[in-house]
């Protein structure tokens, strides 16, 4: 092969695999080329990524060597990201009866999970978490992405348990917005005793789920090593957990006048100053 053209394969096979490690004998077996030119295309690779933002190519050393990618993005290409989902979700077709917001075609939009997830996973990849877990339904897509570019199992907790899933354990907690008492449960052999997780969420009012979470986690005895949400609503009592990490902030939903105003998350606009 030419140099281009092992450019090409390994740079598909890293970035589609995050935080997989490969090793040069690897890539000597699938391209047939020695170990001394694969170091060379892999350096080649790591400064292209780093001049263009793209992430980065971490290279191992050692008898074997190797390469990972790890998804990072600088603060501009985060903030532009959040500004683009800031701009979607200010259309006031978006506004449903009751001041809510309509937010299912963001799961169904592969392109746009896949950044969100990205993102979260670029954010929280220095707490090292062993599983990322979420709550049934809207924030399993972005928890998906989350996991891959981590390279890690998702976990979901159901709100209602299934016989297929065996024993669980379930919780009662209170609804942050509804204070009505809700359950979630968790299928005992889902979660190892003792891991790291990461909880990740779509939306957010007064983190009444992220709370549960919280719970339920305390009881498989895991720790809680990050809570990322992607939207937070503003309100004006206070939120019912602490240490959570938002990228967008939404400031109103005014369905009289048919206003919907949300910006990134003045953590977001700091860092990208």
């Amino acid at each position: 092969m030419r140099r281009s053209q092992r450019i090409a394969v390994i740079t598909k096979l890293l970035v589609e695999n995050p935080y997989k490690i490969y090793s040069l004998t690897d890539f000597a077996k699938m391209l047939g080329a020695a170990k001394s030119t694969l170091s060379e295309d892999l350096a080649v690779i790591r400064e292209t990524f780093a001049d263009m933002g793209l992430g980065k190519i971490e290279t191992i050393t050692g008898a074997a060597g190797g390469a990972r990618y790890l998804p990072k993005l600088s603060n501009a290409a985060l903030l532009a990201r959040v500004e683009k989902i800031c701009e979607k979700l200010e259309d006031p077709t978006r506004i449903l009866a009751g001041g809510f917001i309509y937010l299912n075609d963001f799961a169904s939009d592969p392109n746009l999970v896949s950044e969100i997830g990205e993102m979260f996973a670029a954010h929280f990849a220095a707490v090292e978490p062993e599983y990322v877990v979420t709550v049934e339904t809207s924030g399993i897509p972005i928890a998906l992405m989350t996991a891959h570019y981590l390279n890690i199992p998702m976990v979901v907790v159901r709100r209602v348990s299934q016989i297929s899933e065996g024993s669980v354990l379930t919780v009662n907690y209170v609804s942050g917005s509804s204070h009505r008492i809700q359950t979630m449960s968790l299928a005992r052999r889902a979660l190892p005793v003792g891991s790291r997780v990461l909880l990740v969420d779509d939306f957010m009012r007064a983190g009444g789920t992220l709370r549960g979470l919280m719970e339920l986690m305390t009881e498989f005895e895991s720790e809680v090593v990050g809570m990322g949400v992607l939207i937070e609503m503003e309100l004006a009592s206070p939120k019912l957990v602490q240490d959570y990490v938002s990228f967008i902030n939404l400031h109103q939903i005014d369905p009289v006048n048919q206003v919907v105003k949300a910006a990134p998350a003045s953590w977001i606009q700091n860092s990208a100053d």
